[in-house]
């Protein structure tokens, strides 16, 4: 199993990036799938989930602004990220549970290595 994320970079704040997870050796959409991120000197943290019946989870700090899909064709999940502040400077990872339905932030069991995300003032 192999989850590889994509479009990272910097942006100034207010602006947008979508990030992608290329999933291979595993369906997608059989599974709970989700967003981490982890700054410098931070724990990681659950940013949004989304299970196989579409229902989606997000942290309260990016409610409204962050946006979890997944195109099942593909294999792929996406991160749209609009209005970005400072504060969502982080490494962003992919993960994957192995069952169908979000349980805990906790117990997801593959991970990518990470995309990194800087937004600047």
């Amino acid at each position: 199993v192999q989850l590889v994320e994509s479009g990272g970079g910097s942006v100034q704040t207010g602006g947008s990036l979508r990030l992608s997870c290329a999933a291979s050796g595993y369906t997608s959409r059989s599974s709970c799938m989700g967003w981490f991120r982890q700054a410098p000197g931070k724990e990681r943290e659950g940013v949004a989930r989304i299970d196989r019946n579409g229902i989606t989870t997000y942290a309260d700090s990016v409610k409204g602004r962050f946006t979890i899909s997944q195109d099942n064709a593909k294999n792929t999940l996406y991160l749209q990220m609009n209005s970005l502040k400072p504060d969502d400077t982080a490494m962003y990872y992919c993960a994957a549970d192995l069952f169908p339905l979000c349980r805990s932030w906790e117990d997801f069991y593959y991970w990518g290595q990470g995309t990194q995300v800087t937004v600047s003032s």
